[in-house]
């Protein structure tokens, strides 16, 4: 096995990785383009399911960068998932602060 092998632990922690940058795109998304709530839901959600992996992937893994068993991306999928989430929260907290003009 080589240094640069994918192992499960890689695979795993590019996985939550993935789905912790899906968050962070969610949440800019929402935060840009106002519109339903269910968009800045989505990206609180799926930057809770990114941390959360992220936070399995460190919890699991038995070696330090390098070691074979995803330990930074695992930290980056910490990272997003939490950026992720505030950008989310963000967007539904702006959501909910429409104002109408009068007529």
């Amino acid at each position: 096995m080589t240094d640069y092998s994918l192992t499960s632990g890689r695979l795993f922690a590019t996985a939550a990785a993935l789905i912790a940058l899906a968050a962070v795109l969610l949440g800019w998304y929402a935060l840009v383009r106002p519109g339903p709530r269910g968009r800045p839901l989505a990206a609180v959600i799926v930057g809770a399911a990114g941390l959360l992996a992220g936070g399995f992937v460190i919890a699991v893994a038995d070696g330090g960068p390098g070691s074979g068993s995803g330990v930074v991306g695992g930290y980056v999928a910490v990272a997003f998932g939490l950026i992720g989430g505030g950008l989310g929260r963000l967007a539904l907290g702006r959501a909910g602060r429409t104002t109408r003009t009068p007529r």
